[in-house]
């Protein structure tokens, strides 16, 4: 489904389907790369379709050129307890380097501020590495503001096994 079309049928932004799920993963790759984390993405193919497709657990968008893929985003929705609403978070973003400037970017971002409005969200939030200068500049430009009063916090791979088996030993 077409989200947005420039007047002149030059870009727009789609939703996926199933079958874009290499290129998802392909855009996501190029991502780890960028952000010098591509020794962190073991993600497959397989992976993206399951997770995107079948269990829904994301939602991805693509920007295209003359129909050639040129970035995407990938976001999900989250829940405000003391707001009582959900919010988009913006898990990924991604244009890729020739296509950037363009305004293609911006475009991805109003889209998206359009799903969180059009899904009663109150927030629409997402981190940012904090080297990547360009992009916080951009963020910036849209009115975005940094939060400075949380803290980021994760369990992953062994820690969050080891957390989980937890829940019958303490009995």
């Amino acid at each position: 489904m077409i989200l947005y079309e420039s007047n002149d049928k030059h870009f727009h932004i789609r939703t996926t389907e199933r079958k874009d799920s290499a290129l998802i993963h392909a855009f996501i790759k190029k991502l780890s790369i960028y952000e010098k984390l591509e020794n962190h993405m073991v993600a497959t193919v397989h992976d993206i379709e399951t997770s995107i497709f079948d269990f829904k657990q994301a939602h991805v968008i693509l920007a295209e050129v003359d129909h050639k893929p040129v970035g995407f985003a990938l976001y999900f929705f989250n829940y405000s307890t003391f707001l009582g609403k959900a919010n988009l978070f913006l898990e990924d973003i991604f244009i890729d380097e020739a296509y950037r400037h363009q305004g293609y970017g911006k475009k991805l971002f109003y889209v998206l501020a359009d799903i969180a409005v059009k899904n009663n969200c109150s927030r629409f939030d997402w981190m940012c590495l904090n080297w990547n200068k360009p992009s916080i500049a951009f963020y910036e430009s849209l009115g975005a503001k940094p939060l400075s009063d949380w803290i980021t916090y994760r369990l992953s791979f062994d820690a969050l096994d080891k957390v989980a088996r937890r829940l019958n030993q303490e009995d």
